[in-house]
């Protein structure tokens, strides 16, 4: 059975408050952020375009992704894990990457190590959603 690509949740908060509730929510995990790209701003900066509020954050747990990057060098292109939000006529919404959905590749569901990270990301990520939504 195929799992989803990732996690939803919807948060009854403007999108900065709900980038600071993942950010704090994914660090009690173990994830930090690294990247952050507001594609409304890039896409009015750079091609003239109006956009609903939408941002990328890439989280990365620095353990885990040392063992998957030691165990297949390759996963480095599905990194960091990718969150977004985006604002709608509730507050926003936030999406989580599913990271055993993104192991299926061929020849990466192979490595046990890489089962092993996908695994337990995927259990932190699900832990990140159960916590925003008890907030």
């Amino acid at each position: 059975m195929k799992e989803k690509l990732g996690f939803e949740v919807h948060l009854p908060m403007s999108r900065d408050d709900a980038i600071e509730a993942v950010t704090d929510a994914l660090g009690n995990e173990g994830f930090g952020v690294l990247t952050r790209i507001d594609i409304d701003e890039a896409f009015r900066d750079k091609i003239g375009e109006d956009f609903r509020p939408y941002t990328i954050l890439g989280a990365c747990n620095p353990q885990l992704a040392h063992i998957a990057l030691t165990s297949a060098p390759e996963i480095g292109l599905m990194l960091p894990c990718n969150v977004t939000v985006e604002a709608d006529i509730n507050g926003s919404l936030v999406r989580i990457i599913n990271p055993e959905t993104m192991m299926q590749t061929e020849g990466l569901d192979d490595s046990e190590a890489v089962r092993f990270v996908a695994g337990d990301a995927t259990s932190r990520l699900r832990r990140v959603v159960e916590t925003l939504r008890a907030a």
